[in-house]
């Protein structure tokens, strides 16, 4: 499992200490990693909710690669585009965080200044790193899975973020209410509680 490291004080059951990096999101970590590459040098970055857009974009500014504005597509279009002409003086990359793709954007001198940016999107996790996330989101509750949990979660459970999350709290809140360690049953009684009987058992 790859991941990147979150400074300390960022865990807990919803901010993980590491960052999963699978198929869902490599590309992104490794543009990430090399902000000198992008067109004038600034990004966009989009993708599901919960899928860590927020959690990279800080890993990419305590690392010092440059700067974040976190919910780009919600703030005031003629300060943001002051914010771009700055970063451009100041020669820093700028990561521009947005909720939704495409950005639809009134101020045209900002849209053509976004549209020449390098866009990046993270996608929707493959099998692996549904398990990876499984096992992260479970390392940071302090919940002990048997080896075998995600193999057998993944084929029976929705393939998203939040889904994968909901799962493992559900597990953790099961274990705990209990008092009994997270085995198959618990996994079992989780998938029918957040997905319904029907959908959790069709595999």
């Amino acid at each position: 499992m790859s991941q990147l490291a979150l400074p300390l004080g960022h865990s807990g059951p919803d901010h993980p200490e590491t960052i999963v990096i699978g198929t869902g999101n490599q590309a992104v970590a490794d543009a990430l990693t090399a902000p000198e590459s992008w067109p004038f040098r600034t990004a966009v970055l989009t993708g599901p909710p919960r899928s860590g857009k927020s959690l990279l974009a800080h890993w990419f500014a305590v690392q010092g690669k440059g700067e974040v504005i976190d919910g780009a597509d919600s703030g005031d279009e003629t300060a943001l585009f002051h914010r771009w002409n700055r970063a451009q003086e100041d020669d820093r990359p700028l990561l521009l965080v947005i909720d939704k793709a495409p950005w639809t954007i009134a101020l045209p001198d900002l849209a053509s200044r976004m549209g020449a940016a390098l866009q990046l999107e993270i996608g929707a996790p493959d099998d692996a790193m549904a398990g990876d996330l499984i096992r992260s989101h479970a390392a940071a509750r302090g919940l002990v899975l048997g080896d075998g949990a995600p193999a057998y979660l993944v084929p029976r459970m929705e393939r998203s973020y939040p889904a994968i999350e909901r799962i493992v709290a559900e597990i953790d809140r099961l274990s705990l209410e209990r008092k009994a360690p997270a085995t198959l049953s618990l996994w079992r009684d989780a998938l029918d509680a957040v997905q319904g009987p029907e959908q959790g058992r069709l595999l």
